[in-house]
């Protein structure tokens, strides 16, 4: 159906929620406070005996650059928490001037006590939330902090953990997709109640059909939840042309390569199948998904003005002529790292 936009103007109402949201995070976690997590240390330090316990072993060099703070800082941190005996600096065996710093028996113990009292504080919250809030409070806090370190280092950020691409219906996914095209489509051009309601009915007469060999659904998977989905039509646009349809990944996902590997999956279907060509409609202003679909073969063929989505947008036909290569031994893509 329509593709997602991957980078784009942020609303100021997104960044009047965020910034808000970020300083009552900082006042709830305590952050406030001149210590942290029920010890008698600053922030910093606990954060030091963290990434410590973590690792088994960090050089003052190492530990600078995790906790993005100045060698000065560092070496301030480190002598005083060596006084208190929480730290002890060894040196290694291969090269004399690498100092490794690990935990002391009193480290493990306060490490184990700070485990402790952030376990209980993380549960508490929680069990405020429906199972649904929780997954959406995981991998938002994850994909925030990744778009931090990101911005801070000026590397692409990473998902911490791998996505998986399967075919075919599953339970709940109809749903899914409706709620993430009318959350994403409702902020990005204030589509609203009819356009949610044809991406159903449309959704909905299509998985009846999805037992034709000629149309497929793919989902992405994310941790078990459903994180993106494209489809392929094989039946709507008559004998030869296949109709991409559908294809959205959540908010917080984007730029993973998510987007890339459904499609992938979607085009790859239609050489397979031998598809003369296959054709998708979005709307003029969603570049970044744009240079998804010429980056997969796809080019404009067509645009006009259109309201058949309750609001007026400059409607987008592109096409993409079946691969001449035989693909008809491929494998499908399984697992995507992101």
């Amino acid at each position: 159906m329509f593709g997602v936009i991957m980078a784009a103007k942020v609303p100021d109402f997104h960044i009047a929620a965020i910034r808000d949201a970020s300083r009552r995070l900082v006042r709830e976690l305590g952050f406030m406070k001149s210590t942290l997590a029920g010890t008698d240390l600053p922030p910093s330090a606990v954060h030091a005996l963290l990434a410590i316990g973590a690792s088994g072993a960090l050089t003052s060099v190492e530990l600078s650059k995790v906790l993005a703070l100045e060698k000065s800082s560092i070496s301030r941190m480190v002598r005083k928490l060596i006084e208190a005996g929480e730290l002890v600096e060894k040196t290694s065996h291969q090269d004399g001037r690498v100092k490794p710093l690990s935990l002391t028996k009193k480290g493990r113990s306060t490490l184990a006590a700070i485990n402790k009292f952030a376990q209980n504080q993380v549960v508490s919250a929680l069990n405020h939330l429906s199972p649904a809030a929780r997954r959406t409070v995981r991998d938002g806090l994850a994909s925030y902090a990744g778009a931090l370190e990101a911005s801070r280092t000026g590397r692409s950020g990473q998902s911490p953990r791998g996505f998986v691409i399967e075919s075919g219906y599953r339970s709940g996914v109809i749903g899914r997709t409706v709620e993430m095209h009318a959350h994403y489509y409702g902020q990005a051009v204030g589509f609203g109640r009819f356009f949610e309601t044809q991406v159903a009915a449309g959704l909905a007469d299509f998985a009846s059909r999805l037992g034709n060999s000629r149309n497929e659904l793919w989902v992405a998977l994310h941790s078990g939840d459903v994180v993106g989905t494209v489809a392929i039509d094989g039946e709507d646009l008559g004998a030869g042309v296949a109709h991409l349809r559908w294809f959205i990944v959540d908010d917080s996902l984007r730029g993973q390569g998510i987007g890339r590997a459904l499609l992938a999956e979607a085009v790859g279907f239609c050489d397979r199948q031998g598809f003369a060509e296959t054709q998708l409609w979005t709307f003029q202003g969603l570049d970044a998904a744009r240079r998804l679909y010429e980056g997969h073969g796809f080019s404009l063929a067509e645009e006009k003005p259109g309201r058949q989505w309750g609001s007026e947008v400059i409607e987008q036909r592109f096409v993409r002529p079946c691969s001449l290569r035989d693909l008809s031994r491929e494998a499908p893509l399984q697992m995507v790292r992101g």
